[in-house]
C-alpha cells in the first residue's frame, strides 16, 4: 500500500479498509504465519467467484493463475509438486463478498497493475480540489474494479487491453490505453534473465507482466500538468521467518541521498530494518505495518525475499531505463518535488492499531516506471518479473548470491543472530 499522510490518519485509513474486508468474511488469516492453503485450494476458491486463466508449462508443474475480472492480475502461482505451494496472497474476504468496497477492493495478487501518482497536485486517486483524506481517496475504477478484456491467449501467456480516461487533481484529462501481457517464463528464460540456472533440483516458477501504456489522447503529458507512471505491486504470503533483501548502490549520502526511505508509516524500528554494506533487510512477517523505498540513485534492478520456514526464495526483477531519475511522488499533499519518488518499495502488513485486524496479512514487493511524459500515440513498456524457487538451502544460497549478492546466512541471521538451522 502506498499512503502518505499523517501517521494517525494513515492508520485510520488502513483500519477502515481492513475492517471493511474483515466484515465480508471470517476467512482472514492470522498474522503470525503464512496461510497453509495450497495452489489447488486457491484455484478452487477463485473459480467459485470469478473466471481464472491458468498458464502452465508443458509438464503442468509450474502454473500461474490470472484473473481477467480483477484487472488481469496474477492471483497466485505454484512450482507444482506433491504439496503444490501457493505463493500469492489472495484477498478472500473481498472476493467472497462480491460487493464493491469503498476506497479500494482488496483482491490481492502477486502482480497487479496500478498507475501513479496517488497523491499530490497530479494525483489520480483524488478528484480536483478534494482534500487529501480517506473520505475522498478512491482507487480509479479501471485499475480497481473493472474487468479487462482478453485480446490474446495461449498455453503460456494471456494478453489484456484496457482503455481508460482519468482526470488528475490538476484537472488534466489523460486518455490511457493499457496493453498488458502476462507470460509464464521457461527455465531457459530464467537462466538467461538472471544469469544463473536454478538447476534441476530446484522447483521453479517464474512469470512476467509486460505493461505498455499509450497516450491515447491529443495532448502531450507534461510535468507541469501531470504525467503517469506504471506501478506494479506483488502481494505475498508472509511468515515469521520471511526477510526481504533489497540490494542498493553504495556511496555517500551527500551525493546519492539516503540509502532507504522508511518514513511512509513512521520510522521503522531497528529490529525490523537493518542496513548492511550489501543490502537493506526488512521483515516480511505480516505483523507490523511498515513500508520502505529506494530512490533512483540507490535502487538495484532486482530485489528478493527468503522464507526460511518454507525454503522459498522469491526474486523480483524489473525494467529500468538507464539514466532515469524522475519518478512520481505520491505523498498526500501539495508537493514541492512531485518527481522525486522511489523506484522500488516493500510493504509489510500488520495491525494498523492495537486491537485492529490487519489488512491481510501479506508483504509486498513493488516496482515503478519513471514518470512518463508521453506525446500523443507515444508508448512506454514497464516489465515486472517474479521468480519463486523452492529447494535445499545450498541451492537457494547459490541463487541468492548470484542475484541479490547476499547469502542465506546473512538473510536468516540478520534479525535472529545465530539462529538454529
Amino acid at each position: 500500500m502506498r499512503m502518505w499522510v499523517g501517521r494517525v490518519e494513515r492508520l485510520a485509513i488502513v483500519a477502515a479498509i481492513g475492517v471493511t474486508a474483515a466484515t465480508c468474511s471470517r476467512g482472514s488469516q492470522p498474522a503470525t504465519s503464512a496461510r497453509t492453503a495450497g495452489f489447488d485450494a486457491d484455484i478452487a476458491f477463485l473459480r467459485q467467484h470469478t473466471r481464472v486463466v491458468v498458464l502452465a508449462d508443458p509438464s503442468g508443474t509450474a502454473q500461474v493463475a490470472v484473473a481477467p475480472a480483477y484487472q488481469g492480475r496474477v492471483m497466485t502461482s505454484t512450482t507444482g509438486g506433491s504439496d503444490a505451494p501457493s505463493f500469492g496472497w489472495i484477498g478472500r474476504a473481498a472476493i467472497a463478498s462480491g460487493q464493491r468496497q469503498p476506497h479500494m477492493n482488496v483482491f490481492g495478487g502477486e502482480d497487479r497493475f496500478w498507475l501513479g501518482p496517488e497523491g499530490g497536485q497530479f494525483a489520480l486517486y483524488f478528484k480536483p480540489g478534494d482534500p487529501f483524506d480517506l473520505d475522498h481517496w478512491q482507487v480509479p475504477a479501471p485499475i480497481d474494479w473493472d474487468a479487462w478484456d482478453i485480446v490474446g491467449q495461449s498455453a503460456t501467456e494471456v494478453r489484456f487491453r484496457k482503455p481508460m480516461t482519468l482526470v488528475n487533481y490538476s484537472t488534466t484529462q489523460m486518455t490511457v490505453d493499457v496493453d498488458r501481457t502476462v507470460r509464464l517464463l521457461s527455465n531457459d528464460d530464467v537462466a538467461r534473465l538472471l544469469g544463473v540456472s536454478p538447476g534441476s533440483a530446484v522447483r521453479t516458477v517464474a512469470f512476467e507482466s509486460s505493461n505498455m501504456v499509450t497516450n491515447a489522447g491529443n495532448t502531450e503529458w507534461k510535468p507541469e500538468t501531470g504525467v503517469v507512471s506504471v506501478w506494479i505491486l506483488g502481494m505475498f504470503n508472509p511468515s515469521a521467518e520471511t526477510t526481504i533483501a533489497l540490494p542498493f548502490t553504495p556511496g555517500p549520502e551527500s551525493t546519492l541521498g539516503p540509502i532507504v526511505n522508511d518514513a511512509y508509516f513512521g520510522k521503522v524500528p531497528a529490529d525490523r530494518l537493518v542496513i548492511t554494506p550489501s543490502a537493506v533487510f526488512f521483515r516480511g512477517d505480516g505483523q507490523y505495518r511498515s513500508k520502505i523505498g529506494l530512490s533512483p540513485s540507490r535502487a538495484s534492478e532486482i530485489a528478493g525475499s527468503y522464507d526460511a520456514a518454507g525454503h522459498v526464495l522469491t526474486l523480483v526483477q524489473y525494467s529500468r531505463p538507464a539514466g532515469a531519475t524522475r519518478y512520481v511522488n505520491s505523498m498526500w499533499e501539495i508537493q514541492r518535488e512531485p518527481y522525486k519518488g522511489d523506484v522500488i518499495n516493500s510493504y509489510n502488513d500488520g495491525p494498523p492499531a492495537p486491537g485492529k485486524a490487519p489488512l491481510g496479512p501479506f508483504f509486498e514487493l513493488e516496482t515503478s516506471s519513471p514518470a512518463l511524459g508521453l506525446a500523443p500515440a507515444q508508448q512506454y513498456t514497464h516489465v515486472h518479473r517474479t521468480f519463486h524457487f523452492v529447494g535445499a538451502e545450498a541451492d537457494l544460497d547459490r541463487l541468492a548470491r548470484a542475484t541479490i549478492k547476499v547469502g542465506l546466512d546473512a538473510i536468516v541471521n540478520v534479525f535472529t543472530p545465530n539462529r538454529p538451522r
